[in-house]
């Protein structure tokens, strides 16, 4: 007999399931006529309305509401016989699943009232329930192994971890009691979430002879704990406060594994972290040449070898197409797997790139790879690398200009972070040295460097200008590869910058000074814009007075601004020491419009905003080169002026002009003179008879000690007797054979070298001595004569070449 209609049968087991009541109602039986079943439908949704509202009035209808219910359509009785032995619901029985959950009038479960009255299973109530499973767990952890020294080694940990309120010899002593439970069982220990934090600990407190036993009872099992989710920082633990021996016992375990553990989710950051900062040269490379393929990963122990691929490609020439391939696919799996952060991969990509063939296959798809990620995490985390900030500066310099564009449009939010950068501000610079379209570089990087809003940029540009790395996007446009921009720590910015160089020769087609010219011309009106708001702040720092001498130089556009706030900056008496109101003892409630000025000798200050512009050296240099109007060539030995010329000096007069004579005697006196021998200054015959009217002062200044030598004497006196003896006969050991004079006499010697960097007046005193006149020789107070005299020499001659020419 066939099965019936309303079920089926699984080929599996045999057993008739239950389809769907409600669709197989109208299968079973004889079949509705069309007419019939259109008939009884709206009857069967009508009454289902009208018996739907009385149910909401009240409990008792309930039982109406089973009578009244529409009938479901019948199946026979041969296929009701079936559904019983098949286990499944009659059709009919609809109505018990609208059958009303009983419910007490708290609504609460009636079950759930009888398990709390205790009147449940076996009589228990849900404490004892619960009671009953937690001394049940107990019992399944202490059948584990280790259950009580791991019990024990916790409740150590529990005090050990706490950084205070552990007196030292209680920690002692259970680090001692940790050790006595951990030792031959650190294995054991390691693999368990909870456990492994136990043996980090031990590791914090531990001396390196316990540092190293722990190490040797886990050798053989480094790589498995690398790719634990926690015992990789075991691992790490072990190699930051571990020594060589403990690195040489665990970094050669990875050897022949590299690929596989890059890869792994969790090993693939202890190898990273291992390979940048703990492993030695020969391990680095040993780790990276894996990368360039299998056969890589057999090596022999005490074995020398090179991990540049140019090296390896000249010895086996042959292998050169698989050795690139492996290498390339390894590669693209890291970067689809979004894993772009390691060094190791960005190290990798740069050997790949460096041995690439100029305008081949390989190189437009390696161009493509970088390009591949849609987000540009890729591109983002390379910047901030050695390597990958090389890899980016080569793609600028390799590639065409929708490369470049691509590139620069993927650190559109990253700029200013690339800029104080170590790595990122190369990428910028190489940008300044390749993108031909100056437009969409100033529009790409200045907005993002300097920030969109207005407010903001004179706080940018002053934080930018005091930082070593960011200093150089700003300048790099008006100084080029200057020494003075790049000193040695920078040395490396220059031998990029040289590849670079190197590789657009062929894919650039503007000059470089007229690329150069139109991005400063673009970066000035920002720079001038902030000088003229923030000078009184940049002039407070070497690297401040640095950034406004130059910008002023090179820059294009109108000065004018930015000239009278750096001029200003030099108001005032030049004795007098600027206090804040909170520093003297005034009511901090009270309003400080301006800070006070309060004639207070000179004291040796480091430089600050409570130090006048004229005690600073750097100050004192910049006003200089801005007065003279140009750079001092070394070769030439004169200054070179800028065009259009500044006219700085009768700019800066007016505002010095009340404190001339305290100008001329200061650490600062040289600033006078740079007014007398600036060709252009027109108020020089009116300097000349103020300062004859103080030759006096002028005479004093010459042959006395200033603030700062007595100053810089009294604090070396006092170093003297507080470090004893010895460090007083190493100080009169660097003392020069030769007497200088004191005052500002001895400046001359470097009156016309503009650009050379002074401290004070340049003159010091003899060590371990006063510099008084008193124990002075005739010979040295003969020496000061003579040098008083050659300095107003030269004022007078100022001032007859001055009426000669009148």
């Amino acid at each position: 007999m066939a099965a019936p209609a309303t079920t089926k049968k699984s080929s599996s087991s045999g057993i008739k399931r239950k389809a769907e009541p409600s669709k197989e109602a109208h299968v079973k039986g004889t079949k509705k006529s069309k007419v019939e079943a259109e008939s009884t439908k709206p009857e069967k949704k009508k009454s289902s309305k009208k018996e739907d509202k009385p149910e909401k009035k009240s409990k008792e209808d309930k039982p109406e509401k089973k009578s009244k219910k529409p009938k479901m359509v019948e199946s026979n009785d041969e296929d009701s016989d079936d559904m019983d032995v098949d286990g499944g619901v009659p059709l009919n029985g609809a109505e018990e699943e609208d059958t009303p959950m009983e419910e007490t009038n708290d609504g609460i479960h009636p079950e759930r009232r009888q398990f709390a009255a205790g009147q449940g299973p076996n009589g228990t109530n849900s404490r004892e329930a619960h009671a009953k499973q937690k001394a049940t767990i107990a019992e399944r952890k202490a059948a584990k192994p280790l259950a009580d020294p791991l019990l024990r080694t916790k409740k150590i940990w529990e005090r050990l971890r706490r950084k205070s309120h552990v007196p030292k010899e209680e920690r002692k002593q259970l680090v001692e009691e940790l050790f006595q439970i951990i030792t031959g069982k650190v294995k054991d220990f390691v693999l368990k979430h909870d456990s492994v934090r136990v043996i980090q600990t031990a590791i914090k407190y531990s001396t390196p002879e316990q540092k190293r036993m722990i190490a040797k009872e886990l050798k053989g099992t480094y790589r498995q704990l690398a790719e634990s989710k926690y015992a990789k920082f075991l691992i790490g633990k072990l190699l930051i406060q571990g020594d060589d021996e403990i690195r040489d016992l665990i970094v050669p375990e990875f050897f022949g594994h590299v690929r596989k553990m890059i890869k792994h989710a969790e090993a693939s950051w202890i190898l990273d972290d291992v390979y940048r900062g703990v492993a030695n040269r020969q391990q680095k490379a040993t780790i990276i040449r894996e990368w360039y393929g299998a056969e890589f990963s057999l090596f022999r122990d005490g074995e020398k070898v090179s991990g540049d691929l140019a090296d390896v490609l000249e010895k086996e020439p042959g292998k050169r197409a698989p050795i690139m391939r492996e290498l390339k696919e390894l590669i693209n799996h890291l970067v689809q797997k979004k894993m772009t952060g390691f060094t190791l991969l960005h190290d990798a990509m740069l050997q790949y790139y460096l041995n690439v063939k100029t305008g081949t296959e390989e190189e437009t798809e390696f161009m493509e790879l970088l390009k591949s990620d849609e987000e540009s995490d890729l591109l983002k985390n390379l910047a901030f690398t050695t390597s990958g900030a090389r890899v980016v500066c080569l793609a600028f310099a390799h590639g065409v200009a929708k490369d470049r564009k691509h590139i620069l449009k993927a650190y559109k939010d990253t700029i200013h972070l690339m800029a104080g950068d170590p790595n990122g501000h190369k990428i910028i610079l190489a940008a300044y040295e390749t993108v031909d379209d100056t437009v969409l570089t100033a529009k790409s990087i200045f907005p993002e460097l300097l920030t969109k809003d207005a407010d903001k940029q004179a706080e940018m540009v002053v934080t930018a200008a005091n930082d070593l790395n960011a200093r150089t996007t700003l300048l790099y446009l008006f100084q080029g590869r200057s020494s003075s921009l790049f000193p040695a720590s920078l040395a490396a910015d220059i031998e990029v910058l040289n590849e670079v160089d190197v590789a657009r020769a062929t894919t650039s087609k503007k000059d470089p000074e007229i690329r150069r010219a139109e991005l400063a011309k673009a970066l000035s009106p920002l720079l001038l814009s902030a000088i003229a708001s923030a000078a009184g702040e940049l002039a407070t720092t070497s690297f401040g007075c640095q950034f406004i001498t130059e910008v002023l130089f090179a820059s294009v556009g109108d000065k004018t601004a930015a000239l009278e706030a750096v001029a200003s900056v030099a108001k005032g008496d030049p004795t007098a020491v600027v206090v804040e109101a909170d520093a003297m003892d005034v009511d901090a409630a009270a309003p400080a419009e301006d800070a006070m000025e309060v004639d207070i000798p000179f004291n040796d200050h480091s430089g600050g905003p409570s130090l006048h512009i004229a005690n600073t050296a750097f100050g004192g240099k910049m006003l200089r080169s801005l007065i003279a109007g140009g750079r001092f060539d070394n070769k030439l030995k004169k200054i070179i002026p800028v065009s259009p010329p500044l006219n700085f000096a009768d700019i800066l007069y007016p505002v010095i002009e009340e404190h001339i004579i305290e100008w001329a005697t200061g650490s600062s006196s040289f600033v006078v003179l740079s007014l007398l021998e600036t060709e252009n200054f027109s108020s020089k015959a009116e300097v000349l008879e103020k300062l004859k009217k103080g030759k006096k002062a002028l005479q004093k200044a010459a042959t006395e000690e200033t603030a700062e030598q007595k100053a810089k004497a009294a604090e070396m006196a006092g170093a003297g007797k507080e470090n004893g003896d010895v460090k007083a006969k190493k100080g009169k050991k660097k003392a020069a054979p030769t007497q200088k004079a004191v005052g500002n006499a001895d400046n001359r010697s470097s009156a016309p070298k503009a650009e050379q960097p002074r401290q004070g007046n340049n003159t010091t005193t003899t060590q371990g001595q006063p510099g008084t006149t008193s124990n002075k020789t005739e010979a040295e107070k003969a020496a000061e004569d003579k040098a008083s005299k050659e300095y107003l020499e030269r004022m007078e001659l100022e001032y007859e070449k001055r009426e000669g020419g009148a």
